[in-house]
């Protein structure tokens, strides 16, 4: 692999220097097989050349590298001017790289050891065994759970003996007026739960959860935002699909406008969901539930498109990757949603709300205007229940007009 990257043997041989030359060829094969470019290789390896070359003027060995280590030399080489914005990244790959052959030990994770952190080891542990909730929902509990602790200011088992109804109000009132409604209600949601986890374990004397104030956010109160069937086509054919990433995020956007599929569903898909012999697609939904959607013939032509033309080599089964290096995973949701909003705006769209929720709805305002009924939408869109569905109620304008009684005029004329 370094004949391929640095044909002139000249070169070859400058690299090969000092106690890192013996690792520089597999590293070489690392950053090819995870999908770096050849000039970005040949510029890691070189960043390894100059730090092997570092190490053997400290007279040091492989085995001592470290992140101490790699800190010092970054700190060397900025000094000396010779440091480009890859540097340090370059170096940690390398020392991971050296760790994965166990030639470099793996350091010592450090756990924290005060009274916060093992509060909320214990309520995390709750969360997982008796709970049984979703990694997700436990990451939000426990951030809030941490802000709420640490407001505390001292000692947690004193702190929490002496917690009263207003200090739980006043807490949510200050930490409610920094965010928007949703996130709000999912502070008091996760607040109700922590109070619970303490009462129950002894923490405080009286359950507090339930003095948690309520946060104004009824499901009913607001009208599902879409965008009209045209525009949904205008979004898809704005895809490059000439392209690895334009035919991947086709791929993605069309899943999500035709089969209505939630960004965390899109992410969580393996090459081992379709189901290519009997036209359908295993979907991991909210609360660990599969269900098995038809894959129109449209959806599959974009993924064996995405596959053959659009997906780099790599070693995950996950569906979509990144078309960068390093080849990875999507690991965030989100990532969808940056998705539907770059096509939003290649399109020229500027709808209230931009993320990927926003097909989801449009799916189903546009079934329902074409005569789709309710139950027919919440089986799509997988809904445990059908008054999940009757939000979509609001935007069925055909049937809502059916509804609307004649204005009054005075005298009693119309």
């Amino acid at each position: 692999m370094l004949e391929e990257l640095f044909p002139k043997q000249d070169v070859r041989e400058r690299l090969l220097v000092g106690p890192l030359r013996d690792f520089i060829e597999g590293f070489a094969e690392r950053l090819v097989e995870r999908g770096y470019a050849e000039f970005t290789s040949r510029d890691k390896l070189r960043v390894v050349a100059d730090l092997s070359r570092w190490l053997q003027g400290k007279g040091l060995h492989a085995t001592d590298l470290d992140d101490v280590a790699v800190g010092e030399f970054v700190r060397d080489m900025r000094a000396r001017g010779r440091a480009n914005r890859n540097i340090d990244v370059t170096a940690r790959h390398l020392l991971d790289y050296l760790r994965e052959l166990s030639v470099v030990e793996i350091p010592d994770v450090v756990v924290e050891d005060d009274d916060v952190s093992r509060f909320l080891q214990g309520y995390r542990k709750y969360l997982v065994q008796q709970r049984a909730l979703a990694e997700v929902t436990i990451v939000n509990y426990q951030g809030y759970a941490r802000d709420f602790i640490r407001d505390g200011q001292g000692d947690v088992a004193g702190w929490l003996e002496s917690l009263k109804a207003d200090d739980v109000t006043a807490f949510v009132l200050r930490q409610a007026g920094r965010m928007g409604t949703r996130r709000a209600a999912l502070m008091v949601t996760s607040l109700r739960s922590l109070l619970r986890y303490m009462f129950a374990n002894g923490w405080t004397a009286v359950d507090l959860s339930t003095c948690v104030p309520t946060v104004p956010n009824w499901r009913l109160s607001t009208v599902p935002q879409y965008i009209g069937q045209d525009q949904v086509e205008l979004l898809l054919a704005s895809c490059r699909r000439e392209t690895p990433i334009g035919r991947r995020d086709y791929a993605i956007l069309l899943l999500v406008a035709r089969l209505g599929l939630r960004s965390c569903e899109v992410i969580r898909l393996t090459l081992d969901d379709i189901d290519w012999q009997c036209g359908e697609l295993l979907v991991r939904g909210k609360g660990s539930r599969l269900a098995r959607l038809p894959l129109p013939v449209e959806v599959g032509e974009a993924l064996v498109a995405y596959l053959r033309g659009g997906r780099p080599a790599c070693d995950t089964r996950r569906l979509f990757v990144k078309a960068r290096a390093p080849v990875c995973a999507f690991h965030n949701p989100s990532t969808v949603s940056t998705i539907v909003r770059r096509a939003l705006e290649r399109a020229g769209l500027e709808p209230a709300r931009k993320g990927a929720h926003l097909l989801r709805h449009s799916l189903a305002t546009n079934m329902l205007a074409h005569g789709a009924t309710f139950a027919e939408i919440g089986e799509l869109l997988r809904h445990q229940q059908t008054s999940t569905t009757e939000i979509y109620a609001k935007v069925d304008i055909v049937g809502l007009r059916a509804l609307a009684q004649p204005w009054p005029m005075s005298g009693g004329e119309r």
